[in-house]
């Protein structure tokens, strides 16, 4: 099958990563997409180009992924694909990573994701394991690199206090190769970002777009400048992501929008551009799309009370 947009340079755009493995830096994220939607596409996505497909196990939409990259055609050494260790699995590392295999259709994972640094018992999400914590997890998840089954780990969700405590720890014995955060103008996390590029740990941005329901689509700065670059407001926050140094993973689950988050070759923002993009924060003040109430337990830097 010939994909529609073979050429265009964001199918070849990557970043290598500390491991050496070189990692598209556009993907279709997956989170919030409906059922019955996401399988159509992630289809229109590789048809468009794209070659990295961000999911997890607790998004619940794998096995609609996995027949989404069949639909395609695209071979799947062609792929990224990322998925997410889910909390009530943390004990169960090498079976939870069996079970989304089986779901996705796949032998293998380019990239396999604590999602939070929350250990909880599988009959009780919302109580936190006393004898087990996310460096107990990251000592199983090392085992996995090398088994054919995993190419890459890494973590999502984690801010500097968790990822020094993760860092530090005698069983770490390799560092993540991702840490994938929020991250969008509303909650911009320079000084994290800034931590993981010290320690070799690439970012990706998840909510990229501020998810649904964003305050930056109405935004005047944004709004302006996006009509003077004749491109759409999604078009100039993803510019401006993969500007800042971060991969982007946009959400959409329409082929014409899917399409245009990934028309990003050939045009770029200034300098002034990005500092007008910056200062959206300023206008609309933080802006957080998930928060860690729902967890056990608090992960935020802000909140962490472990």
């Amino acid at each position: 099958m010939q994909d529609a947009m073979a050429s265009l340079k964001q199918t070849t755009r990557t970043h290598t990563l500390n491991t050496g493995d070189e990692m598209p830096v556009v993907g279709l994220g997956t989170w919030r997409s409906g059922p019955h939607q996401v399988q159509s596409a992630v289809e229109a996505a590789l048809r468009a180009g794209y070659r990295h497909i961000d999911t997890a196990a607790a998004y619940g939409n794998e096995a609609e992924v996995g027949a989404g990259i069949k639909a395609s055609g695209v071979p799947r050494d062609r792929i990224w694909l990322t998925t997410k260790l889910d909390n009530p699995e943390h004990k169960d590392v090498a079976g939870a990573m069996a079970r989304s295999l089986e779901r996705l259709g796949t032998d293998y994972v380019d990239l396999y994701l604590m999602h939070w640094p929350s250990s909880t018992d599988p009959a009780d999400r919302k109580r936190h394991y006393a004898d087990w914590d996310f460096r107990d997890t990251w000592r199983e998840m090392q085992k996995l690199v090398g088994s054919g089954k995993v190419r890459n780990i890494g973590v999502s969700n984690f801010e500097t206090t968790l990822l020094q405590k993760l860092l530090s720890d005698p069983s770490c014995k390799m560092a993540p190769a991702v840490n994938q955060i929020e991250l969008h103008p509303g909650y911009p996390s320079p000084e994290l970002v800034a931590f993981n590029t010290s320690k070799g740990i690439y970012t990706t941005g998840y909510s990229c777009l501020g998810s649904q329901d964003s305050p930056f689509c109405k935004d005047a700065t944004l709004l302006k400048l996006a009509e003077a670059k004749g491109r759409t407001p999604q078009q100039v926050l993803l510019m401006w992501g993969l500007q800042k140094g971060w991969s982007v993973i946009p959400k959409s689950v329409t082929p014409a929008r899917i399409e245009a988050n990934f028309q990003l070759d050939g045009w770029g923002l200034t300098d002034d551009e990005i500092k007008a993009v910056d200062g959206i924060s300023a206008a609309i003040g933080e802006y957080k799309v998930c928060d860690d109430e729902w967890l056990p337990i608090r992960i935020f830097d802000s909140k962490l009370k472990q």
